[in-house]
């Protein structure tokens, strides 16, 4: 037989839960804005109905219902979508980190600008090819030197602010690696505080909205695998136990690290090692906290530790950007990595260049050699590298070494803008005088002549190979004309009645330079065009350099791509995770008003059943008062 006060516990029953329900949405309200957060609902679920099936249950039609009960505050979230959140963060990690370190380096090549490297080398070749019009005058001599020392200058720049960012981001190595030791020790300790919950019976889900988001940061920096494992006990079935954390490739692989293990409820630690003599990223090792407590400690003799060089460390995200970014030793023992391998090409480009330059350089001859009649000894170089002497095959540091040589520095005249041993001319014979260009072709030594004579008001140009008879001189009318191999060019000059010039023109090999010859100067600009050897790659200066940005900036809009990609993959998942797990404050406001309304209905039904009692107490058995 049901109890009298039956109705008055079914109405206690709904208003207690009724109530949960409205704390719950309340909740849900006030973390509307809190990162991280998952909304919260009440499970509600009927109480169990009299009479319990029995031999001695009462005899009455079907089963009565007792009232609601709050089965469990459950967070709404979706495993999947956060497993894609995760996958497509990693990349956007990877590509994200890869992108800022080609950014920097883009900022630092500077190209192409007016400062950039290949318009300071543009401008000293043309100082070059001036210095060979005027190759006595001291003024484009300078130039030449100034313009040098801003080719030296801009590859030191280039090269020391490359190793500047490459510094930096060994620094952000260490704290990334740092942070992914924190994330570890902070979701062990969730885990622990989890497994001491759920055996109760209860759902601890600000504790895995907390856990969540540090997977959440974590995957950004590394790429992750979770795995649950229950907490034992009288767990709910919807509990979701502890997080063991398993670092995976690209492709979803395990690669057989643990970093956290919620079995044991222990928490692994990463570590990186630099190479000794390189400084580059040798090692990655994983393992427990103690393992990778002495930093002597030789770990690839010791058990239990797990061991990676860069290119096996497939778990993409910051850290393996930032990796390859900075420099690693692969498992050959060769230097990988973006800052490495630009510096090797600056530093290959340099010593190719300056060794041919150098080469031409010393073949000439500069005004002191001329004075004296002899080479110096030794010969002088326009560059060198300070103390820095490279080796065969090792150049390394020539671009942050390079500089104009002392000698050149101390007196211009030591600049070899002669050659010797034909007559390959390519100078005007004065100021603002007729060009002189070719090979001289005619036999014996000769003075060649060109003047400018007014007769009967007509002005005329002439030549003369002999000049001692006034009688040689023989007219032109065209703007070029060639003698003996020698052109004569006159175009855009504006002479005078009586203007003359003379060149002496040598046949054969000639043992010294002259210091009107300007064409080891010209032949020294002509260095920018000439084949070299590139580490196996044959081409000229501009070419190789022009090669090595293209890379970079290949790379960079492959990483910017990559970059949006992977992020508005990451935002579209993030955006039907929030669709599920998020707070919508309409949709709050209106399970408020329906909780509130089931409240009050719950408090009526007790007013009720009170007004049935107090008929039966207080109106009953008045029958003939």
């Amino acid at each position: 037989m049901r109890s009298t006060f039956h109705g008055l516990e079914t109405g206690r029953r709904a208003l207690f839960t009724h109530q949960t329900a409205l704390h719950t949405t309340g909740h849900n309200i006030a973390n509307a804005n809190t990162p991280g957060y998952s909304r919260q609902r009440v499970n509600f679920m009927q109480t169990e109905p009299f009479p319990t099936p029995g031999l001695n249950q009462p005899a009455i039609p079907g089963q009565l219902g007792t009232g609601v009960k709050a089965g469990a505050i459950q967070r709404i979230r979706e495993g999947f979508l956060d497993m894609q959140y995760r996958a497509e963060t990693s990349k956007f990690g990877y590509w994200d980190s890869r992108h800022v370190a080609l950014s920097k380096m883009e900022d630092i090549m500077n190209e192409p600008t007016e400062d950039g490297l290949a318009k300071t080398l543009d401008r000293f070749w043309t100082s070059l090819q001036d210095l060979s019009v005027h190759p006595e005058d001291s003024g484009a001599r300078s130039v030449v030197r100034q313009r040098g020392i801003a080719v030296a200058e801009t590859f030191n720049y280039t090269a020391d602010s490359l190793k500047a960012v490459q510094r930096d981001m060994k620094s952000q190595i260490n704290v990334t690696v740092n942070e992914v030791n924190s994330l570890a020790r902070q979701i062990n300790n969730l885990n622990k505080q989890i497994a001491s919950v759920e055996p109760h019976g209860f759902l601890p889900n600000d504790l895995y909205d907390q856990r969540d988001a540090l997977v959440d940061r974590l995957s950004q920096i590394v790429n992750v695998k979770v795995e649950q494992v229950g907490s034992g006990g009288q767990a709910l079935e919807i509990a979701e136990g502890k997080y063991t954390i398993k670092l995976i490739d690209e492709n979803g692989r395990d690669l057989g690290v643990t970093l956290v293990d919620g079995k044991r409820l222990e928490a692994n630690e990463m570590r990186v090692s630099f190479h000794e003599d390189t400084g580059l990223v040798e090692h990655v090792y994983v393992a427990s906290a103690n393992a990778l407590k002495d930093p002597n400690f030789d770990y690839k003799k010791s058990g239990g530790v797990n061991i990676f060089n860069v290119e096996s460390f497939r778990a993409v995200g910051n850290l393996k950007a930032d990796l390859e970014a900075f420099g690693y030793m692969t498992k050959n023992g060769e230097e990988k990595g973006l800052y490495p391998e630009m510096l090797r090409n600056l530093d290959q480009m340099v010593h190719t260049f300056v060794q041919e330059f150098n080469a031409v350089h010393r073949a000439g001859w500069n005004l002191n050699e001329i004075a004296t009649g002899k080479k110096t000894d030794p010969p002088v170089d326009f560059f060198d590298f300070g103390s820095f002497v490279p080796g065969a095959g090792n150049f390394q540091g020539a671009a942050s070494s390079l500089r104009v040589s002392d000698k050149i520095m101390s007196h211009l005249d030591n600049i070899a803008a002669s050659a010797k041993g034909d007559s390959s001319i390519n100078v005007r014979m004065e100021e603002n005088g007729p060009l002189l260009s070719g090979i001289y072709t005619g036999t014996g030594n000769v003075t060649l002549a060109v003047r400018y004579v007014m007769e009967d008001e007509i002005g005329q140009w002439q030549y003369s190979t002999d000049t001692s008879d006034d009688d040689n001189w023989t007219s032109f009318t065209a703007n070029t004309i060639t003698i003996s191999g020698i052109t004569i060019d006159v175009n855009g000059l504006t002479p005078e009645d009586g203007d003359n010039w003379s060149r002496d023109l040598f046949v054969g090999s000639r043992a010294i330079g002259f210091s009107g010859d300007g064409s080891n100067a010209l032949a020294l600009a002509n260095v920018k065009d000439a084949n070299l050897s590139f580490g196996g790659t044959t081409t000229n200066v501009q070419s190789f350099y022009q090669g090595v940005i293209g890379d970079m900036a290949v790379n960079t809009n492959e990483a910017e791509r990559m970059t949006r990609n992977a992020d508005t993959l990451r935002l579209s998942v993030d955006q039907r995770r929030e669709s599920v797990s998020g707070v919508s404050l309409d949709e709050e406001m209106t399970n408020l008003i329906q909780f509130q309304h089931a409240y009050n209905a719950a408090a009526r039904t007790i007013t009720m059943v009170d007004e049935m009692l107090d008929k039966i107490i207080n109106g009953m058995g008045l029958v003939g008062r």
